[in-house]
């Protein structure tokens, strides 16, 4: 038996040699490797060099051997964009020459401006507007078709261009006074106006609202932006306020921050960011998220279908005195004084004007009406009469 054979010491628990080796007590066990493992590692150098011959991976001044297949990461992303390119440009010549109707119009064109504007909505745009473009406090909903400065393709084209209060010579800029904080409305006419603007909109009477102390207000402070009748203007950006859309919020509270100190919110502009027909397939893209401006004209006319009837009552019910509307003559008029107007799809009143010129008997008190009826009645029988003495 040789010396180190001799020398072997043997762990008595597991049985197995020892090294030698000892640290605090911890002695090393000289258990073979795998043998599944010992030909994965000699794989492994072997292909070590063959990737080494083939590509860059030694570190040398200036960079890295460049390997015998010449590959880069940069050339193959290169590759890679030229790929995406050729089959962009398929459609891209023709995108560039096509107007947004013709795009519209046409199948091919309309996905690949759908599918670009999706990408570059998701990497530019959700940040503030929201994966879904559902936005958010102080951030457009861009889904509801209401627009603060148009809903065409080419309106929404020059505000992705020139963003809103950007840093751009042509951006789109609107600013609101601060009536509270500069002094412009004291506090009591500032509850007045929030309590008017709150009163005008889709659940309320825009006529009866017209005799609260805001409506004075609203004329001379708030009309030549959202318009006397409130439903906005967008050549300035002023937002309508008839509707149930609130872009800082609607209830009390954040109507009166925006009047007291205003509100300027700002997107940025991306001709400076994004290429052309980016933008352009971003247009297409935000403006079908919610079907573009059609239904927002559909909305409009309904609100005014509303304002319109709402209005007639208002005349009619403060015109009329109460014996008038106690008789059927007044019904039997007020039916003849309602039109179908065809081009706008709904009943608008004539204009009802209530004096004895033109009513000539018809809306008198009822003993009048009375009067008149026993008196075609007589006329009647003079000329039964009248027929009888002819005959005989």
């Amino acid at each position: 038996m040789s010396n180190n054979d001799h020398n072997k010491e043997i762990d008595k628990l597991s049985g197995v040699e020892t090294t030698g080796h000892e640290w605090d007590g911890l002695k090393e066990l000289n258990n073979p490797l795998p043998r599944w493992w010992v030909w994965v590692f000699l794989v492994c150098v072997i292909w070590s060099v063959g990737y080494f011959v083939l590509y860059p991976a030694w570190p040398v001044p200036g960079g890295a051997t460049e390997g015998t297949l010449g590959y880069t990461q940069e050339k193959a992303l290169k590759k890679s964009q030229a790929e995406i390119v050729e089959r962009q440009m398929k459609y891209l010549s023709d995108f560039e020459k096509a107007s947004f109707e013709e795009i519209l119009q046409d199948p091919g064109l309309y996905a690949f401006a759908i599918a670009g504007g999706s990408a570059a909505f998701k990497d530019n745009c959700a940040t503030c507007h929201g994966s879904g473009a559902e936005g958010g406090k102080g951030y457009p909903n861009l889904n509801d078709d209401n627009w603060l400065w148009g809903g065409k393709v080419s309106d929404i084209h020059q505000t992705l261009l020139y963003g809103i209060r950007a840093d751009n010579d042509d951006t789109r800029y609107s600013i609101m006074p601060s009536f509270g904080k500069d002094q412009l409305l004291s506090r009591e006419e500032i509850n007045q106006v929030v309590d008017y603007v709150l009163a005008i909109g889709p659940d309320g009477d825009f006529a009866k609202a017209q005799t609260m102390a805001g409506f004075e207000i609203f004329q001379n402070q708030c009309s030549a932006c959202h318009g006397e009748d409130g439903k906005g203007d967008r050549d300035f950006g002023a937002p309508n306020l008839r509707d149930a859309i609130w872009l800082y919020g609607g209830e009390r509270a954040d109507v009166f921050e925006s009047v007291y100190n205003a509100r300027a919110g700002m997107m940025p502009a991306w001709s400076n960011r994004l290429d052309e027909n980016t933008i352009r397939q971003l247009a297409i893209y935000v403006h079908q998220l919610g079907g573009g401006e059609k239904a927002a004209v559909k909305d409009a006319m309904n609100q005014k279908k509303n304002d319109d009837q709402k209005h007639a009552a208002y005349v009619i019910d403060n015109e009329l005195s109460s014996e008038a509307k106690a008789s059927a003559g007044v019904m039997d008029a007020l039916n003849k004084n309602i039109k179908l107007d065809k081009n706008q799809g709904y009943a608008q009143p004539k204009d009802v004007i209530i004096n004895d010129d033109a009513t000539h008997g018809l809306f008198n008190d009822q003993t009048d009406m009375d009067a008149d009826k026993e008196q075609v009645s007589q006329d009647k029988d003079d000329n039964n009469n009248n027929k009888e003495r002819s005959v005989e």
